[in-house]
């Protein structure tokens, strides 16, 4: 039989408990974001456009009326399409549509409803995609990271009283899981007219953090 004349080393065993935390935080959004559009036909593509610009214009100084900052407003997308008409098989062209959109972002989350009222009265005749934001997402994101590794020490505590076991006070490793957040999306409508003001809900913000946590017993 041969002999090496080294000492075999028994490892421990390291007994892990995993557990996941979460934490949410719901705030209120500081600011609504929205997409105002006008839309125009005719026959001749200049007056067409022409007529779609004069309306815009009109739309863009009554929000510049509301104390909208010039630099919250901003051009998303500007489309001329050709129309046609389809009769017994055959195209007919009926003539251009102009549409020009503006985005319009609203520090003040409450005159949303009359922001949207305004722009319908001066020409505008869709409204869509409203959003609801936060400028610092992250010192909110900070404070439900806060609160998922609360929630994951908990865990770990009732289950090692639960069990019977010593768990140690310190985690031997701490996973941030990836969260992906962005603004709130409301709803998307087009409107010809408004008689009263618009109401609109802005509800909260969930932010959330989650992670895996584990502590060696």
């Amino acid at each position: 039989m041969l002999y090496s004349g080294i000492p075999t080393l028994s490892v421990p065993m390291v007994r892990v408990i995993t557990v996941t935390g979460s934490g949410v935080v719901e705030v209120s959004p500081n600011y609504v974001q929205l997409q105002v559009e006008v839309r125009t036909e005719g026959e001749e593509v200049q007056q067409t456009q022409a007529e779609n610009a004069e309306i815009m214009s009109r739309v863009i100084q009554s929000l510049l009326a509301l104390n909208i900052p010039r630099e919250n407003i901003q051009t998303a997308a500007f489309n001329v399409f050709p129309q046609y008409d389809y009769i017994e098989g055959k195209q007919l062209f009926r003539g251009y549509e102009v549409t020009n959109a503006i985005t319009v972002k609203i520090d003040d989350v409450g005159k949303a409803g009359i922001v949207i009222d305004t722009a319908v009265a001066n020409g505008a005749n869709s409204i869509s995609s409203i959003q609801f934001g936060l400028d610092n997402p992250e010192l909110v994101y900070q404070q439900a990271l806060q609160r998922s590794l609360h929630d994951a020490q908990v865990k770990a505590q009732t289950i090692a009283q639960t069990m019977k076991l010593t768990l140690h006070p310190q985690p031997i490793s701490i996973v941030e899981e990836q969260q992906q957040s962005g603004p709130e999306r409301y709803k998307t409508f087009s409107m010809a007219s408004s008689q009263a003001e618009t109401p609109i809900e802005q509800g909260e913000i969930s932010i959330t953090a989650t992670v895996t946590v584990k502590y060696q017993y």
